[in-house]
């Protein structure tokens, strides 16, 4: 029976590492903007034996950075040690490192995430006969549940900082060592069920967006993985440092642009046409519009003369309303472009007979006799 049960609980461990093996194969992709700086909080207590430590980090989804919390996890077998993944600088973009289970702890970017991670190796305990032994100086650890410890001093030899990423502008400027190296070709394991679980349900939390919370996360540890309701939950104290967002990531609003005039004309000064040109006919001139005012740089036609000429009789008075010298004289009043007036009518000047002089009393002695004479004399 112990033999059934032993197997029974292999063929879980191997089915949990190939769960975890698909859920570790991802895509990485290449950000142009760095994430934040680290938030500043405080570790939760070790909730039992055989609990490691997992910082907390800045992960990437739908064109923001979000805070996926520090936690205690469970490692897929004892003796396996925790590198965590990092972000670092490459082909023109910040690329992330994926963290993987292995017996020693590899290069991880030189990011000082705290808690025995301090930029190289893990200083938080170590396996010793199959038990893990948590190192008092740098871990949250409750001696009344857990017995395994010790303490070590460590003295951190690296500039303290809250840099989250390695390279590029103002990263951390580290290199992996030989043993490092050495690490990274060793036999890996991916991260386990609950730690894929954990990240997926920081990407779903709002909260927890780098832009909506300045990079300071209201969840910054949890003491077990997705437990982000727990009693225990830990908020970030602050900042690593003043959130700066990434410039240029929405589009801007275009610009207003005038409304194009009709047939691609500009007419200034003049009001819209009440009508658009029909369909099928894009260059149809407009109709004439009326002009009322006189045309520029031209002399005025000249004015009819009304006085009378000398000798003629005045003209008659006319009986019509004289017309509104303010209103636009008619059509066919209107002085004519580069037109002659006619010439003024000539009239011939009336004759004057001569007045009679008076006759002399000779004259008419003269003229009396033959007025007497009968006639037929």
């Amino acid at each position: 029976m112990r033999l059934i049960a032993s197997m029974r609980s292999l063929c879980f461990a191997l089915m949990m590492l190939v769960l975890s093996a698909a859920s570790f194969a991802q895509i990485s992709i290449s950000v142009a903007f760095a994430p934040p700086a680290l938030p500043v909080y405080e570790q939760p207590l070790v909730p039992g034996d055989g609990y490691l430590w997992i910082p907390g980090y800045w992960a990437y989804a739908d064109d923001d950075y979000y805070w996926v919390p520090g936690t205690w996890v469970m490692p897929p077998q004892a003796g396996l040690l925790w590198t965590p993944g990092y972000w670092g600088w490459g082909d023109n973009g910040y690329v992330f490192n994926d963290g993987y289970w292995g017996p020693t702890v590899g290069f991880y970017g030189g990011i000082s995430y705290g808690y025995g991670y301090f930029g190289q190796g893990y200083e938080g305990g170590r396996w010793q006969g199959g038990q893990f032994y948590y190192n008092r100086s740098v871990n949250n650890v409750n001696v009344t549940t857990v017995h395994n410890i010790y303490n070590t001093t460590v003295i951190n030899s690296t500039t303290v900082n809250r840099v989250s990423y390695n390279g590029g502008n103002g990263g951390i400027n580290a290199r992996p060592r030989p043993e490092e190296q050495a690490a990274a070709r060793e036999r890996h394991i991916p991260p386990v069920a609950a730690q894929t679980q954990h990240v997926q349900a920081a990407r779903a939390n709002p909260e927890l967006r780098a832009s909506a919370n300045h990079g300071k996360p209201p969840v910054a540890a949890t003491p077990k993985p997705g437990a982000f309701n727990d009693r225990a939950v830990v908020p970030a104290k602050a900042a690593g440092a003043p959130y700066k967002p990434a410039a240029n990531r929405t589009a801007q609003p275009a610009a207003n642009t005038p409304a194009r005039p009709e047939n691609g004309v500009p007419r200034p000064g003049r009001p819209a046409p009440s009508s658009r040109p029909e369909p099928n006919q894009p260059n149809r001139p407009p109709a004439a519009e009326p002009n009322n005012r006189p045309e520029p740089n031209r002399p005025p036609a000249a004015e009819p003369n009304n006085r009378p000429e000398p000798n003629r009789p005045p003209p008659q008075p006319s009986n019509r309303p004289e017309p509104n010298r303010n209103e636009p004289p008619p059509p066919s009043q209107r002085p004519q472009s580069q037109r002659t007036p006619p010439p003024a009518e000539t009239r011939p000047a009336p004759q004057q007979h001569p007045q009679q002089k008076p006759e002399t009393p000779e004259e008419k002695k003269k003229r009396q006799p033959e007025e007497q004479k009968p006639p037929g004399v």
